[in-house]
């Protein structure tokens, strides 16, 4: 005769084994989430200074398809936001009916400002004009981070470290 209860089927877990892993995993929780935190202020600052070269790339690339000048706006229309500018009238400003696409850098990265040392111009060429030698964004975060995002006259657009001269 066969005993049943010996051919048990042993699938799954017990309620032991779960509550171990849970114990674990809440532990491996409590030593990751600080060290994740301290990286945070470092990753917005690298975002936010990828989206402004993205930006002024983009800007420069239109300014060649539509053979046309495009104007970048910093601190406009208000801190931390610039604007992006279809400059149909070559003013170097925005003006009434031209194309405006602004852009707030603490919408996606909390706690990033950013300083500008000129309003970067594109020709229909892709070279910056009226830039004596580079415009400048300097990008900063409140955990002491720093990153420049420079725009030289040939129209090359880099993230650099803050203070680096290359």
């Amino acid at each position: 005769m066969i005993d049943r209860n010996s051919k048990r089927n042993h699938n799954g877990f017990t309620v032991m084994e779960i509550i171990m892993v849970v114990v674990i995993m809440g532990i491996m929780g409590a030593i990751a989430i600080p060290a994740f935190m301290k990286l945070l202020p470092g990753m917005r600052l690298n975002g936010a200074a990828r989206q402004v070269m993205g930006d002024l790339m983009d800007a420069r690339m239109e300014a060649v398809k539509q053979n046309n000048q495009y104007v970048v706006l910093f601190g406009s229309p208000s801190a931390n936001q610039y604007e992006i500018v279809d400059d149909d009238d070559a003013n170097d400003a925005a003006s009434t009916g031209e194309k405006i696409v602004t852009r707030d850098i603490q919408a996606n990265f909390e706690n990033v400002t950013f300083s500008s040392t000129g309003n970067p111009i594109f020709t229909s060429k892709g070279i910056a004009k009226s830039l004596s030698d580079t415009a400048t964004i300097t990008l900063s975060n409140g955990a002491g981070g720093c990153k420049e995002v420079r725009v030289s006259i040939t129209g090359r657009v880099k993230i650099a470290e803050c203070g680096d001269s290359s």
